[in-house]
């Protein structure tokens, strides 16, 4: 039980609390507030010229299935022997000890989703997790969060490369609306033979998982809208880096976004047009949005600097805070549990000695649950 004194609290809601004391009892969030009378037994900390945040959260990983520095044997990210493989799951791939984790923690980063690439028009299920632990399964808490899609450059070169379909667009759009189609059906009909693949799709069509889908260029995300009128299911847009170009369109379909990596190069050509300027054009429409390091490529200790890359061409430093915070974890569904600091959420929090902001600020400690891991 812990109880830290007289800090400044940035709580994830864009509130600022300045000389506020929280108290943390069995790895939740007792209390938060001003005038608190404080139990002898527990630990007290001075949090004066302290801020403290809440766990940051990055949306969109490869954390753990495609390890850094292994090569093909750290690579279980994508199960390239079909152009869709709604089967699988990323949680069977993710190794808990791979050093990303460790970094992930001592970056402040306590929560993270973990998905499968985009090689595969789909590619299979998706998990959220915290950062420590050493066993995947009492690290997860929410083990199936989305379904991964992807259109565009990645599905059409890998598998149109080997003569197979997508090899365009128009491919990758069919691909999904006919296994989207077939689970629809499996999911009407009684009698349908068990498939593995089709049972884990219906759960988008039954809008218990969202379709969490590639897409850089803006003609992908309006198919990727189009494709969610069509069937009448929850999305979300994975990178959404030309979102700018149709910012109010894509606020009138009720979505959230995650923007990123902008910190990566401009590597292929649906990248041309990346800009800081996205997510400020995207917020000030209306977007939930949630910034995204898509860890291995911008390694996931960037988080907070593409935060701080954002401040700089436009958004406020709350704003810039909900990004890798409390819209994190309503991009991911668990913001009943983490995000932002109140009572009853898990006490996942950081400690400060400054604006988190600043680049020359330390980050002192990382809390997971109640307790210190970092």
């Amino acid at each position: 039980m812990i109880a830290i004194t007289g800090s400044t609290i940035w709580n994830g809601n864009e509130d600022v609390l300045e000389g506020y004391t929280i108290l943390i009892k069995d790895g939740k969030i007792e209390r938060i507030s001003k005038n608190i009378t404080i139990p002898s037994n527990y630990q007290t900390i001075d949090g004066n010229g302290l801020t403290i945040t809440p766990g940051l959260i990055d949306v969109h990983t490869h954390l753990g299935v495609s390890e850094e520095g292994v090569g093909k044997e750290g690579a279980d990210f994508n199960e390239t022997s079909s152009p869709t493989s709604p089967e699988v799951r990323a949680i069977d791939g993710i190794n808990p000890r791979e050093y990303g984790f460790e970094v992930a923690r001592e970056s402040g980063i306590t929560t993270v989703q973990v998905m499968p690439g985009s090689a595969n028009v789909i590619g299979g299920e998706m998990s959220v997790l915290k950062t420590t632990g050493s066993v995947i399964d009492e690290m997860v808490i929410r083990s199936t969060s989305g379904m991964k899609a992807a259109t565009g450059e990645n599905p059409k070169i890998f598998h149109g490369s080997k003569g197979k379909m997508p090899t365009t667009r128009m491919g990758v759009a069919a691909t999904i609306r006919q296994k989207l189609f077939e689970a629809k059906y499996y999911s009407n009909n009684s009698n349908a033979s068990f498939d593995l693949g089709l049972e884990q799709l219906a759960k988008v069509i039954n809008k218990e998982i969202p379709l969490r889908v590639h897409a850089h260029r803006a003609d992908d995300i309006v198919t990727v809208l189009r494709l969610k009128k069509e069937f009448d299911i929850d999305v979300t847009i994975e990178h959404c880096t030309e979102g700018h170009f149709i910012a109010d369109y894509i606020a009138t379909h009720d979505v959230m976004v995650s923007v990123g990596p902008t910190m990566s190069t401009r590597s292929k050509v649906e990248l041309k047009d990346k800009n800081w300027k996205t997510i400020k054009t995207l917020t000030d429409a209306g977007i939930s949005c949630s910034i995204t390091t898509d860890h291995p490529v911008v390694g996931i200790e960037y988080l907070l600097t593409s935060a701080i890359h954002a401040i700089k061409n436009g958004l406020t430093e709350q704003q810039a805070l909900k990004t890798i915070t409390s819209n994190a974890a309503k991009h991911l569904g668990v913001d009943n549990r983490v995000g932002s600091l109140e009572a009853g959420k898990d006490a996942d929090f950081l400690l400060w000695d400054g604006n988190p902001f600043d680049l020359q600020t330390s980050l002192l400690d990382v809390y997971i649950d109640g307790s210190k891991v970092s």
